[in-house]
């Protein structure tokens, strides 16, 4: 017997690695373009981030080593950059996780119109994030002509200037809106998942919603949930169209994070070395979180 299987397990193998042999000609093309657009302009950033290359003064050039690393790590508006980008990140994440899996809970439950409520609460992921900003900047958060100016003048309070006032919640609200759908969709797709039979043994035991939602809900959309960070976090760091429409990386850099300032540098400064020496960091950054969030969400699907 255990020659036979022994036999049947390498013939099993041999077949593999034929068939593998012999669809590589056909899979070779596309993981060369593949490799190709992924692998070239990471080269070109990578030379760019070494060289003096100013747009403005093409007499300025040659090596410069590190040069443009060592100006942007003693420049204060990097270490900025960075702190804006964690905090939009966080709060972000935050916001729609916390609120997509209290949605979530909600809209799991039978009601009359569910269906239509669904397609409204989720339509907004599918808005472009120019035309979001521009809609929250010039109908909703407008400080004369906006309708929150407008709601809270009708019961007796003073507009706020958003954007100049609170211009990093401003992003963040804005963020937040465009990304809660995302996680609601994500988190209400595994909570339909759920064993229906473990929660009515837990109601007949005498177990109350709060209790059920801590100690069954939640754990049940562990994975859901880092699948939504892990998604949400990708995205989030490259923040841009939002905060070139509403602030502007303004007032002075209080909402400049690094997508931003790497935009400064290459088409404001036009400082195209320091600007790829930004991206260097941008995707050392990028992959330091996306390299740990996936060891956890490796670690919770052993589980």
């Amino acid at each position: 017997m255990d020659m036979t299987h022994s036999a049947s397990l390498s013939t099993m193998i041999g077949g593999q690695k034929g068939r593998a042999v012999r669809t590589l000609p056909l899979m070779a093309p596309s993981v060369g373009l593949l490799f190709l657009w992924m692998i070239v302009p990471l080269v070109m950033t990578l030379w760019f981030s070494f060289q003096n290359y100013n747009l403005v003064d093409p007499t300025n050039n040659g090596f410069a080593g590190l040069d443009n690393y060592t100006y942007l790590i003693t420049d204060p508006a990097l270490w900025s950059a960075l702190v804006n980008t964690l905090v939009l990140l966080g709060s972000v994440l935050v916001i729609t996780v916390g609120g997509g899996t209290l949605l979530a809970v909600l809209f799991n439950q039978p009601f009359f119109g569910r269906g239509i409520a669904r397609v409204l609460v989720i339509s907004p992921f599918f808005v472009m994030p120019t035309v979001a900003a521009l809609m929250w900047k010039d109908l909703m958060m407008h400080p004369i002509y906006g309708v929150i100016s407008s709601v809270l003048r009708g019961i007796g309070l003073s507009p706020i200037d958003w954007f100049a006032d609170l211009p990093m919640g401003s992003v963040v609200l804005i963020v937040s809106w465009e990304w809660l759908p995302f996680a609601l969709l994500i988190l209400l797709t595994a909570l339909q998942s759920m064993d229906h039979e473990q929660k009515e043994a837990a109601r007949m035991d005498g177990a109350r919603a709060v209790t059920m939602f801590f100690f069954i809900t939640l754990p049940h959309l562990r994975r859901a949930i880092g699948v939504v960070v892990m998604m949400e976090t990708i995205f989030l760091l490259s923040v841009f169209a939002e905060i070139l429409v509403t602030t502007s990386g303004g007032p002075g850099d209080a909402t400049t994070n690094l997508a931003f300032l790497v935009y400064i540098k290459a088409l404001l400064q036009f400082d195209i070395g320091g600007a790829s020496a930004g991206g260097v960091i941008a995707i050392i950054l990028a992959n330091i979180v996306a390299a740990f969030l996936v060891r956890s969400i490796a670690r919770n699907l052993e589980v």
